[in-house]
């Protein structure tokens, strides 16, 4: 196998030599139902130069594209523009195999590498708007941090106007093509928000705030290379539009009512309050946790403006699969969104005032009483559920012009 895989040109000096993995679907507790890619990219300069590794297990599909192009003797420098180890996981084999001159890394990615590996050699730190010739070519390095790790840091080569963006502006999405205009634009605007609204939306604040320093730096983009999914060489102004828009999370007449449901009543409840907020207007998610994984409910939230959750009550304590999502959500800090809680019990109850508590703590405004309802809900208990539907979207109307 290790003859069958080749590298990809991206430009004139840069050739993609990373991994496929077209298995995977599950990725820090989200699905994906594509699978993904591990970039690793080559630059062919006086000093031949490898941006980023890929995950262990892919070496050989790594070591294979190189030797395509050249022999890996002959790298001489390796960035580490992101020490997670679906980027890092190879750099321990590949300087067992090489003895490259310089690991360059940002300050925190030196750390964190010899934290998570046994990594032989130095590691030049990198400071922020440093810039490393390769000879006939330079590129010069501007830190990210918190996008998503403290060790974050972005890459340009200047010579071929490309920019090496690590996690930023990717996707999981595996494909046999490599580049944005190659692929469905629905499959990248899907693929590009659920990927942001799973991994970067509790660093949007540090998103707009890069975007507005790639904005002054006076750099053209050719290229932007990030380290999972495909090179963008087209719709560049197209991604760092979306990226600005999901940033800013702006909310629209959009809500979620999002629930699970033991024996029907949660259920029920939530139909009668999803035909409230249709009624006034509202684009509705309904969006049952028996059918739906919380990554596809992260995505939803990425423009919506309302949130109204349901759970029933088990064990004093509310339902395990919503427990699950509002703690997935409260660490990915949407903002901007009014809510409500609902839900039915059998004796205790407990379930919807934990609801609306969680809900507070992740900044949800409060817009109407919860309705909650002792075993199935009757018509009188369905009219208060319309009714409160109603009311967020009325609420909702007001605040989304």
């Amino acid at each position: 196998m290790k003859d069958v895989f080749k590298a990809v040109t991206i430009t004139d000096h840069v050739y993609w030599v990373g991994a496929i993995d077209w298995n995977i679907r599950d990725f820090h507790g989200y699905t994906t139902r594509r699978g993904s890619t591990y970039n690793a990219y080559l630059v062919m300069a006086d000093k031949v130069t490898l941006v980023d590794t890929v995950k262990a297990p892919f070496m050989d599909e790594m070591w294979s594209r190189i030797a395509s192009i050249v022999d890996p003797s002959k790298i001489s420098y390796i960035i580490s523009n992101h020490s997670e180890m679906d980027h890092s996981g190879s750099l321990p084999g590949v300087l067992e195999k090489i003895h490259p001159e310089k690991v360059f890394a940002s300050s925190m990615g030196a750390k964190t590498l010899r934290d998570l590996m046994p990594v032989q050699g130095e590691i030049v730190v990198v400071k922020d708007g440093e810039t490393v010739r390769l000879g006939d070519a330079h590129i010069t390095f501007f830190e990210t941090r918190m996008l998503h790790w403290p060790d974050s840091m972005f890459s340009y080569l200047h010579e071929d106007r490309l920019l090496f963006s690590q996690d930023a502006f990717g996707m999981h999405l595996a494909t046999s093509e490599r580049f944005d205009d190659e692929i469905d634009p629905s499959i990248l605007e899907f693929e590009g928000a659920t990927y942001y609204a799973n991994i970067l939306l509790p660093h949007s604040p540090l998103v707009l705030k890069l975007l507005d320093r790639v904005g002054t730096l006076g750099y053209r983009f050719d290229c932007i290379a990030p380290d999972h999914g495909p090179v963008w060489r087209t719709d560049i102004n197209g991604v760092l539009d979306r990226y600005a828009r999901w940033a800013q999370q702006k909310p629209t007449k959009k809500a979620l009512v999002v629930y699970d449901t033991m024996w029907h009543s949660t259920e029920h409840m939530a139909q009668a309050i999803t035909e409230g907020l249709l009624s006034e207007g509202i684009s509705v998610r309904h969006l049952s946790l028996a059918v739906n994984h919380r990554s596809d409910v992260a995505y939803e939230i990425l423009n919506a403006g309302a949130l109204i959750t349901g759970a029933p009550t088990l064990n004093n304590n509310l339902f395990p699969s919503v427990a699950d999502v509002l703690t997935y959500l409260k660490g990915l800090r949407p903002v901007n969104l009014i809510g409500a809680a609902f839900g039915s019990y059998g004796w205790s109850g407990e379930s919807v005032s934990q609801v609306e508590s969680i809900l507070r703590e992740m900044g949800v405004e409060i817009v109407c009483e919860a309705v909650k309802v002792r075993h199935m809900p009757d018509g009188e208990f369905l009219t208060r559920c319309y009714a409160l539907g109603v009311d967020v979207a009325k609420r909702l109307n007001e605040r989304v012009t």
